[in-house]
């Protein structure tokens, strides 16, 4: 099936919503969730340690997808983290300022499906995974219609469909593009 196929079957399996955190590619996923429900709910963890051009390119792709934007934010401001803790590393950082907030919209949100943009190429804990699962920790089917794609396959995708990119995107989460914070493990 094409990325296109896989959306429309997975939202048609009940509620969806889709999760981004604007780094490269992500107009990909978000292009084809919209394409299949204009409506369908973005959900966006906003640590606040993003550059300014993630948050450009956020309200970028959300006038140019009209995208149903559904933000949440760490109980602690970027701020307060950073008086409060300083330096540290990046699995306290990813508990607080990323999952906590993450479950707490997954609660609200109530999805039966969600649609993410990871990809086998990304790293070898990713690389082990399937494209399509159930998610027992937020109790979803969990959908990547993307995760077979190369970064040319990606790139090629945002030139047919005239999207922009994001290329100077850092997670405090991650330390290394190896390590995961713990949504998708």
């Amino acid at each position: 099936m094409t990325p296109l196929e896989i959306t429309r079957w997975a939202i048609a399996q009940g509620k969806a919503i889709v999760s981004t955190n604007f780094r490269p590619y992500e107009a990909v996923i978000l292009h084809l969730a919209t394409q299949v429900q204009p409506d369908i709910p973005v959900l966006w963890v906003d640590h606040g340690f993003n550059r300014p051009a993630t948050y450009r390119f956020a309200d970028r792709l959300t006038q140019l997808l009209h995208l149903n934007l559904k933000t949440y934010h760490p109980r602690l401001s970027a701020a307060h983290w950073q008086a409060r803790y300083g330096e540290t590393s990046p699995e306290v950082f990813s508990a607080t300022m990323k999952l906590e907030p993450f479950e707490r919209a997954m609660r609200e949100l109530a999805p039966a499906v969600w649609l993410t943009a990871i990809r086998r190429v990304q790293n070898p804990n990713r690389a082990k995974m399937e494209a399509i699962r159930r998610d027992a920790k937020y109790g979803v089917l969990k959908v990547s219609p993307v995760f077979e794609l190369s970064d040319a396959e990606m790139e090629a995708y945002l030139i047919e469909h005239n999207l922009p990119n994001e290329w100077d995107y850092f997670d405090p989460a991650k330390g290394d593009e190896k390590r995961e914070c713990g949504l998708h493990t």
